[in-house]
């Protein structure tokens, strides 16, 4: 593949977030390879399936709420890539305001993404998902174990369900 931006390769990242905006689950893992790799402080890592059921929950748990998502700083060559992305929405467990500032990076393989790296402050999210609790203990090892532990067990519940509809 040559260095040159192909008009089908134009924008991946553009598109991806886009479809994030719209929570089109399907439309965003559209762009992402079957063998993608994701890794945030919140899942840690996942792979395929796991990965783009991820987005698929996310969005779905976003459906009919407030929720916006922001792009800027996109940078974009056919081998990889980043961007700066922030999220507003409300927690549900607690009804808290986030407003969640990431940084992305990205590697692409045969025009999609196959990997997808998100690096946030998980203390910060803390504190304005949990509050003062949050403020306590977000920048624990100990919480990011438990937090990756839940959004697991969510995630697993999510893909047991999914199944279930056929």
């Amino acid at each position: 593949m040559t260095e040159a931006i192909s008009k089908k390769d134009l924008n991946i990242i553009e598109k991806f977030y886009q479809a994030f905006t719209d929570l089109d689950a399907e439309r965003m893992i559209s762009w992402y390879h079957d063998d993608v790799t994701f890794e945030d402080p919140a899942f840690g890592i996942l792979r395929g399936e796991e990965a783009k059921n991820m987005w698929r929950m996310l969005c779905q748990a976003q459906q009919g709420k407030e929720f916006k998502v922001k792009t800027s700083n996109i940078e974009y060559t056919p081998k990889a890539g980043k961007a700066r992305w922030e999220a507003y929405y409300t927690f549900s467990k607690t009804g808290r305001k986030v407003h969640n500032v990431i940084n992305a990076s990205f590697k692409f393989k045969d025009g999609k993404i196959i990997n997808h790296i998100d690096r946030f402050s998980l203390h910060r999210w803390a504190k304005q998902a949990m509050g003062f609790k949050g403020f306590l203990v977000g920048w624990t090892g100990f919480f990011k174990k438990k937090l990756n532990n839940q959004t697991r067990f969510l995630l697993s519940e999510f893909e047991k369900k999914q199944i279930a509809k056929g």
